[in-house]
């Protein structure tokens, strides 16, 4: 296995990484900015008031999109292993 083939790899498995992350991570960004700015304009700051809405928004991002995520990591193991003779091999 050369460096390139490594690079490769391990670049793939980073973007996975990012693709599978990213609607939980934009999700929890959007819910985190309007609760603070509802904090900041009637200056109520609870602790709770911000983990409440974004365990609310993660789970429903879950709900909607988990499908295409798991379909997604699936493919993504697939191919690595179709292609574990030829990296193992070689």
């Amino acid at each position: 296995m050369t460096d390139v083939e490594v690079t490769h790899l391990a670049t793939q498995a980073l973007l996975m990484g990012a693709k599978l992350a990213a609607p939980i991570l934009l999700a929890s960004l959007v819910v985190g900015l309007t609760v603070s700015l509802f904090q900041s304009v009637t200056q109520l700051q609870e602790v709770t008031l911000t983990f409440v809405p974004k365990l609310a928004a993660i789970a429903l991002v879950l709900l909607f999109s988990g499908h295409w995520m798991l379909s997604q990591f699936i493919g993504y193991v697939q191919q690595l292993f179709g292609h574990v003779t030829t990296l193992v091999g070689s």
